[in-house]
């Protein structure tokens, strides 16, 4: 892999990981742009004790643009875009309208591939790798910046999911404090190694999904794919190397040659899901990664205690009808799955490639 650092013109940071490492990256981003200016900031909740960003620039941000006037696709003689060069690999760039930036974190956009009209699961295994190779990169260096604590790497796919831009693309979030979901997962690692005398729950449910089996999607020599036993969503998927790591780092290479292979199988099995002449499959594929900043309040939990996984779910619980937030998901947090999760383990596995 070679990386290319750069800088557009507005001063946002962009930078082209190749899988050549002959590949010159030199073109100037010609277009006549003013300094980027925010107004994030993050305010806390005193009632939930967690965090809200307060992001008002962001409603002027590009919306549904047709395919001839994408930004994340590559310059084109006069049509200029986001990424300078006429081709790419896989670029990475600062948000132009991020949701956190400066002291309250920072907010970047990951471009798979320079084809507009392809989706993560059409990209071949070198490509996914590199792609691999961008989030355990970009995890690394902005673990380094004081105002991050914790690097959230993530795709959104689909319209029915809020995505605004049809090229195909990822985010990496680098918040400036611990999320809820993962203070959550760290109070029950915490509670749950106090009470079993040092068990990691991480691996105890690793564990009984392998022993159970019957909700097992996928496993390999280095991964394990599974529903989990109280999914909150019609099909839910959480993918786990098996050689617990906190983040995209501690990967060995065995396990990130496998990576791409059984990624891309998975989302092939969600675009199957519903059948043949169903649209593609919406979905959210999220990375949870051991924060970088202090673990005190959460008592006798180190960063190597978490365990690397990713959690992959759609909003389509049937063909045609969508799973809502309703009254007690959105006011109470209580989620109502429609699908038993054995059920839909069973259809990932009956939709696998031949």
């Amino acid at each position: 892999m070679k990386k290319t650092s750069t800088r557009l013109a507005d001063g946002r940071e962009l930078i082209y990981y190749d899988s050549r490492d002959d590949k010159v990256r030199d073109a100037v981003d010609r277009r006549p742009l003013e300094p980027t200016v925010t107004s994030s900031q993050v305010r806390r909740d005193p009632l939930l004790g967690d965090s809200v960003a307060i992001a008002s620039h962001r409603q002027g941000r590009t919306y549904h643009p047709p395919a001839n006037e994408c930004p994340l696709c590559p310059s084109q003689g006069d049509r200029l875009s986001e990424i300078p060069d006429s081709s790419y690999d896989v670029v990475v760039f600062e948000n132009r309208f991020p949701s956190l930036a400066g002291d309250s974190g920072r907010c970047e956009v990951v471009c798979f591939t320079s084809d507009h009209d392809l989706s993560f699961a059409d990209l071949t295994e070198e490509q996914a790798g590199l792609v691999l190779e961008a989030w355990t990169d970009r995890t690394a260096e902005l673990s380094h910046l004081p105002s991050v604590e914790q690097v959230f790497c993530f795709e959104n796919r689909g319209e029915e999911i809020g995505v605004t831009l049809g090229h195909p693309h990822g985010q990496i979030y680098g918040y400036p404090f611990t999320t809820p979901r993962t203070a959550l997962m760290l109070r029950s690692l915490a509670a749950h190694k106090e009470a079993t005398g040092g068990q990691n729950l991480f691996d105890d449910v690793v564990a009984r999904e392998l022993a159970e089996g019957d909700r097992i999607v996928l496993e390999t020599e280095s991964w394990v794919a599974f529903v989990p036993y109280a999914a909150h969503w019609p099909y839910e998927v959480h993918l786990y190397p098996k050689r617990r790591v906190p983040d995209l780092l501690g990967l060995d290479e065995e396990t990130r040659t496998e990576f791409p292979q059984v990624y891309l199988e998975l989302l092939k099995r969600f675009d199957r899901i519903f059948g043949e002449g169903e649209p593609p499959t919406p979905y959210i594929a999220a990375w949870h990664q051991a924060p970088f900043g202090a673990l005190a309040e959460f008592e006798g939990v180190n960063r190597d205690d978490f365990a690397l996984h990713l959690e992959l779910f759609t909003i389509r619980r049937t063909s045609g009808k969508l799973k809502f937030l309703a009254g007690s998901e959105s006011g109470m947090s209580v989620f109502i799955n429609d699908v038993p999760p054995e059920a839909a383990a069973q259809r990932l596995r009956e939709v696998a490639s031949s």
